[in-house]
């Protein structure tokens, strides 16, 4: 009785742990293998200076460094940093060990093939393996997209007539209303819109219009406010790498709230439509396969899967994450640089386990470029897997997991396929 209850104890004291230490409080699990799923790190905004977001506000939008879409000086930065980082807590668990390098075998880089993709993934890499010099895999020529990570559906309208019932179902369009409503009043307000070229010609946002879940052919948000999602998109861009408050608010004094408001626009496809289990599953399924053909390798210590925000918010609902809550994030759910971390260990009971967590920089961390240590980490929220029940130390028998990807992957595939 008294060992089940210091188990119960440790396993407790374990969930409070910051992230650097967590894992390894469970000396009875050792860590086997880790896969990274990575969004890019800071980029400039696709829109150029010269495009119609140069029209929305009198004022001038920040100088980035580098050509539009293109991560940032300050996004490599902020790789290294994370990448040292994990080199630190990797060491601490014993999958890495100091000065040493991991054999060819054991580890794999495989980026989307764009120049934020592959970039992220070589600053990450210089971040935690400094003198390795691992190749960064990317399979399309530079700037064109792979389709493992931006699969390009075959036009299926049994898959549309799904979509659209879960997203009606689900309530979702009036409740995407009234939040980008929210955020293009909030936008309006930073931007001094009504002082702008554009307001001058095409008048005030629109309050009402069409949401559907399908566009262009395809599975994406429709909204009457797509005008406005470049700006949203730039002005958060432009919240994390202008560490000046007013300057990057053009001047307006704006609280965390309004600097929320302002990123939710571009959020409203990402973190609602992909919710749907349907368009979740489809669009991930290949992603999925490499993930598990990943998990699965017997000679893989290290794999990291370089993607966008579109892949977590893909894969998180396509495994059947629970909600979660992202503490100082103006991102609601795939912050910047975010990354989805599996952990795969092994048990003394001869069975493997794995652990799955969102780790990311706070805004402040991001804004100020600041250096991970396993005392001072990275955020890091435990994610939760819908139906699925985890041990006394809060792990999943790795093989509940991969009947779960597994699973997700058939019903995408299936998808795919019909036509």
């Amino acid at each position: 009785m008294h060992k089940k209850i210091l188990i119960s104890l440790l396993c407790f004291l374990f969930l409070l742990l910051p992230f650097s230490v967590q894992t390894a409080a469970c000396e009875t699990y050792p860590l086997k293998q880790v896969l990274i799923l990575s969004r890019h790190n800071i980029r400039a905004p696709l829109a150029g200076r010269d495009s119609t977001l140069a029209k929305l506000t009198p004022h001038n939008w920040f100088a980035w460094q580098c050509a539009p879409g293109e991560l940032s000086p300050r996004g490599g930065e902020l790789e290294v940093l994370m990448g040292q980082y994990f080199r630190q807590w990797l060491e601490h668990e014993q999958l890495l060990f100091p000065h040493a390098q991991p054999q060819p075998q054991e580890v794999r880089f495989y980026a989307n093939s764009f120049q934020r993709t592959i970039a992220t993934a070589h600053y990450f890499s210089t971040g935690l393996l400094p003198v390795g010099n691992p190749t960064i895999e990317y399979h399309q020529e530079l700037n064109e997209a792979d389709p493992v990570f931006w699969p390009d559906l075959p036009h299926n309208e049994a898959l549309y007539q799904q979509v659209r019932q879960e997203f009606h179902e689900a309530g979702l369009e009036k409740k995407l209303q009234e939040r980008g409503l929210r955020s293009c009043q909030v936008l309006a307000k930073i931007l001094d819109y009504n002082r702008s070229a554009y307001a001058a010609k095409h008048g005030p946002i629109p309050r009402t219009g069409a949401i559907a879940p399908l566009k262009d052919g395809g599975i994406g948000l429709t909204t009457p406010w797509n005008a406005w999602i470049p700006a949203s998109d730039a002005l958060t861009l432009q919240y994390y790498e202008e560490a000046d408050d007013l300057r990057a608010g053009f001047g307006h004094k704006l609280t965390e709230t309004d600097w929320k408001d302002a990123a939710a626009l571009k959020e409203l496809g990402i973190n609602s439509l992909f919710q749907t289990p349907t368009a979740a599953k489809a669009l991930a399924a290949p992603l999925l396969t490499v993930m598990e053909q990943e998990l699965t390798n017997s000679q893989r210590k290290i794999t990291f899967l370089g993607g966008h925000d579109v892949n977590l918010a893909e894969v998180l609902p396509a495994l059947e994450v629970m909600d979660y809550k992202l503490p100082n994030s103006i991102e609601e759910k795939t912050p910047i640089g975010a990354k989805l971390v599996i952990e795969k260990r092994q048990g003394q009971d001869g069975e493997e386990y794995a652990a799955l967590s969102l780790v990311y920089a706070n805004a402040n961390q991001l804004r100020q470029r600041t250096p991970f240590s396993l005392n001072h980490p990275p955020e890091r929220v435990r994610l939760h897997l819908k139906g699925l029940t985890t041990n006394a130390a809060g792990l999943y028998r790795f093989c509940d997991l991969q009947q779960r990807i597994q699973s997700a992957i058939q019903e995408g595939q299936r998808w795919q396929k019909e036509s």
